[in-house]
């Protein structure tokens, strides 16, 4: 079953319930995220389901598509960059519990009564996916040397060349 996504949920009724949430979100309404995009234009669609697995350990799948808008560091021109995220959070209420974990599923620790905000969830995960330096994959490389005036550079001598000088003298 397919629902929209409710600002705060019971991680434990929805894990008990096997739910799926199924939509998307704008962009613009994730402040944390916005605030290191060129622009928060656009949509994130999401799939969140909530289910206990074979292990017996209660699970959180989140599915992410997004494009974000970044500024290349290299060009300086904004760029689009895909973004796919898939997820498995392992919802433990107990630090001790992470150890019992699966090496390719992330811990959530749920306190209290397992309210938890999904939307605030998949902005975490939206987070840990933006490039701490961004660069355009399809800039091209820029050449190594310095574009500055090179004439100039050749007319400068080294700075050694006056005790060069000197020392011929004598």
């Amino acid at each position: 079953m397919s629902v929209t996504l409710p600002p705060q949920l019971d991680v434990w009724r929805m894990v008990a319930n096997q739910r799926r949430f199924e939509g998307s979100l704008p962009l613009a309404q994730m402040p944390r995220l916005a605030g290191v995009l060129a622009d928060a234009e656009g949509d994130c669609r999401y799939v969140v389901e909530f289910y206990r697995d074979p292990l017996k350990l209660d699970v959180m799948h989140i599915q992410l598509n997004a494009v974000f808008h970044l500024i290349c560091q290299r060009t300086l021109e904004r760029f689009a960059l895909p973004v796919e995220i898939d997820q498995r959070l392992g919802l433990i209420s107990d630090e001790a519990q992470e150890a019992s974990l699966p090496e390719d599923m992330e811990a959530v620790l749920i306190e209290g009564h397992g309210e938890v905000s999904p939307a605030q969830l998949i902005e975490d995960e939206l987070l840990l996916a933006v490039p701490l330096v961004p660069v355009n994959p399809d800039a091209s490389d820029l050449d190594p040397k310095w574009s500055g005036d090179e004439a100039a550079d050749e007319e400068k001598s080294s700075p050694f060349a006056a005790l060069k000088a000197l020392k011929d003298h004598t």
